[in-house]
């Protein structure tokens, strides 16, 4: 079984990162964008009978920095 984590920046948090990204699309002539925010997906691959509950202690645990980042999980 598989799933999916995309952890985020939380609002209000800066993220230099993705402001290099848009500076750097500007320089490229993407002027149209007006920002970027970056974040990081995660792919597990778990045995049968991880359930979901045991994915969100994952990510609270381990996966995501929960001061400053939110994330999200998609599970078959």
């Amino acid at each position: 079984m598989k799933a999916t984590v995309h952890v985020m920046l939380k609002t209000g948090v800066l993220d230099p990162q993705g402001e290099a990204v848009r500076h750097a699309l500007g320089a490229l002539g993407f002027d149209g964008v007006n920002g970027v925010r970056q974040g990081k997906v995660i792919e597990l691959d778990l045995a049968e009978g991880t359930s979901a509950a045991d994915v969100e202690a994952m990510c609270e645990r381990l996966l995501a920095n929960t001061v400053i980042e939110s994330y999200r999980v998609d599970m078959p």
